[in-house]
């Protein structure tokens, strides 16, 4: 039976084609604002750092009435390290969104995102955005998203759905029409309409027995875990008993205690939602993706959720650095390990744990930008702590042989770096898969172990004058690819715990490129620099000109420093090696060795093995 009140649609794209921007013009031609209110930009992406990454995060469900017609809108995450979002809420839908720019058209994290929508089964309409922009290309956009869909293993019914329903538009102008080429102006309202007219109805039997599935856990400080899903059959009731089927086939029985249902930006209680609609349960204790709230009498059984497994973990301390304390109100283990618990409680895509000998707390993730967004939260939170260099997890294969993540990574550069970007890939494990060159860009793509990954995107854009375009998305496990080389060049390490001084870093600045300005704390084992040898070396960054009675013609000339080299979290992350830590607080991001004495770094080389006594 076809709930023709209701649709349901995820919006699917690459980061920063417009998809968040897409969703707000959606709002205001619905009438979700009045007239004259103020509204935010992205008013989806509500979490600070969604704002100033320009990404999404995590997935958001929204509503929208149009014509009588509910239109539930799953807003997806477009990046890689997000994609266990992107993989569960697509199970709501029954039809998507691709959301593709008319000058860039299908980007590498289109095809991770769409593969997933066509294995869903969903109808997929294109809609070209940004058509209005220097350098557009509708046309060719459109025959580049029908070719994606083709090499993804789309259906001929799929393939033909997505050519006869296409608009074009401009979100970020508030319009949308169905001809590639007329007036820059008008509203929303023929995407709308096709959203209407040509998404399938949810075709379900809200009579049957009760079948929901939990694909999303929200958290509330009040009341706990909050069980987001799509009811498949039947129609849950708030106050009535409920059988909660697990992933692994047990079984509990559970009480609703409040039903909600999604309504524009907000949520509404309600007292029941129909099959074909998508609820927010709460009373369900403990409550996990992939749950199935079923009738006591009569339970529906319906495919377990997998969520892809982690790929890299990053171990978390208590910050042991002599400037501890200094920016952030929470430094200590214990207040660290109880931040990192509630974060296992609340986000089902990582695993946390504590190490078994107490020393740390590992985290487990899909990528750097996974890992770096709980990071900068906690930072933004008050936490001081530091992190070990991140480490790809492996996994063992048939026959006990050990595989390990790999990666698909792209690049698009200009013609004459081809050769260069080719050169570093092979350097660090990658194996070109294709190439294709245009009149004045070079498409390029690799299969890559994830290990190999960290650091790159810093010397692709080195080797290309920084033109290149670099993306990356889990694509496999394989097998153990051997060593991959580490960080080529050695640190420059202070050797005490002072302020930095201009006429010191003039002197250092002639040996390699520096971390730190003039005036910048340091303390000893900190990394100051890096130099363009294989070694370490020990500077002082404290040192001053020796004052005599004797003046000097060029005495009094300042001292000309370059800016220094400054790191983002998850560069700062990519950069470090086994001995190092990153040292993360409110208002810095410091590397530093992980045995701050210089000569107790030599004793344990020597203990180890590394060097000769």
């Amino acid at each position: 039976m076809l709930q023709e009140n209701i649709r349901n649609i995820a919006i699917i794209a690459h980061v920063d084609h417009g998809k968040t921007t897409l969703v707000d013009q959606m709002l205001r031609a619905s009438g979700a604002f009045r007239e004259g209110q103020q509204v935010q930009e992205r008013v989806l992406d509500s979490n600070d750092q969604e704002r100033e990454r320009g990404i999404t995060i995590l997935a958001k469900n929204i509503s929208i009435t149009y014509q009588g017609i509910k239109i539930n809108v799953i807003d997806t995450p477009g990046h890689a390290d997000f994609g266990g979002e992107v993989e569960r809420v697509l199970k709501m839908a029954d039809g998507a969104l691709l959301l593709v720019d008319a000058a860039e058209g299908p980007m590498p994290q289109t095809r991770f995102v769409l593969r997933h929508a066509i294995a869903c089964g969903l109808h997929i309409m294109v809609v070209v955005n940004k058509i209005d922009r220097d350098g557009a290309n509708p046309e060719h956009a459109m025959e580049a998203s029908l070719d994606l869909m083709m090499d993804l293993g789309a259906t001929d019914e799929q393939i033909e759905f997505a050519m006869e329903h296409v608009v074009y538009a401009s979100a970020v102008n508030g319009f949308a029409r169905l001809e590639a080429d007329g007036a820059h102006e008008g509203d929303m309202l023929p995407l709308l309409d096709m959203i209407v007219d040509a998404i399938p109805a949810p075709d379900v039997e809200p009579n049957g027995s009760l079948a929901m599935q939990c694909v999303t856990v929200d958290h509330s400080s009040y009341v706990g875990r909050i069980g987001i899903g799509r009811v498949f059959s039947g129609t849950i009731h708030s106050g009535e008993r409920i059988l909660v089927v697990k992933n692994d086939g047990s079984r509990a029985m559970a009480q609703v205690k409040q039903l909600f249902t999604f309504d524009y930006l907000g949520r509404k209680e309600c007292d029941e939602v129909a099959a074909g609609d998508i609820a927010a349960v709460v009373g369900v204790d403990g409550t996990d993706i992939g749950d199935v709230y079923a009738d006591p009498d009569d339970p529906v059984e319906l495919d377990p959720i997998h969520i892809d497994p982690p790929t890299l973990s990053i171990v978390f301390e208590a910050s042991t650095s002599p400037l501890v304390g200094r920016d952030g109100d929470i430094v200590g283990g214990r207040q660290l390990k109880e931040r990192l618990m509630t974060e296992a409680e609340n986000n089902v895509t990582m695993r946390i744990e504590e190490l078994p000998d107490k020393t740390g707390i590992e985290v487990a993730g899909r990528g750097i930008l996974h890992l770096s967004v709980l990071m900068e939260q906690m930072r933004r939170e008050g936490f001081e702590f530091q992190v070990g260099r991140p480490r790809v997890l492996f996994k063992k294969g048939p026959g006990g042989v050990r595989l390990e993540p790999v990666e698909q990574a792209v690049v698009e550069c200009p013609n004459e770096y081809s050769g260069k970007v080719i050169e570093t890939f092979g350097n660090v494990g990658g194996a070109m898969v294709s190439m294709e060159t245009g009149e004045t860009q070079t498409h390029l793509e690799f299969n890559i172990p994830t290990r190999g990954i960290m650091g790159l995107k810093t010397r692709i854009l080195n080797v290309t004058h920084g033109e290149g375009v670099f993306y990356h998305t889990f694509l496999e496990y394989g097998p153990f690819a051997g060593d991959i080389g580490g960080r080529k060049n050695g640190a420059m390490i202070s050797m005490s715990t002072e302020k930095a001084v201009a006429y010191a870093l003039g002197t250092l600045q002639e040996r390699g490129a520096l971390f730190v300005a003039p005036g910048d704390e340091c303390y000893e084992g900190m990394l100051v620099g890096e130099r363009p040898r294989p070694d370490d070396m020990v500077v002082n960054v404290a040192r001053t000109k020796q004052l005599g009675n004797q003046r000097s013609s060029t005495a009094d000339i300042a001292v000309q420093l370059t800016p220094p080299r400054t790191f983002t979290l998850e560069e700062a992350l990519e950069y470090i090696m086994d001995d190092e830590l990153v040292e993360i607080t409110p208002k810095n991001i410091r590397m530093r060795k992980r045995i701050l004495n210089e000569t107790d770094r030599r004793k344990w080389a020597v203990r180890h093995g590394l060097v000769k006594k």
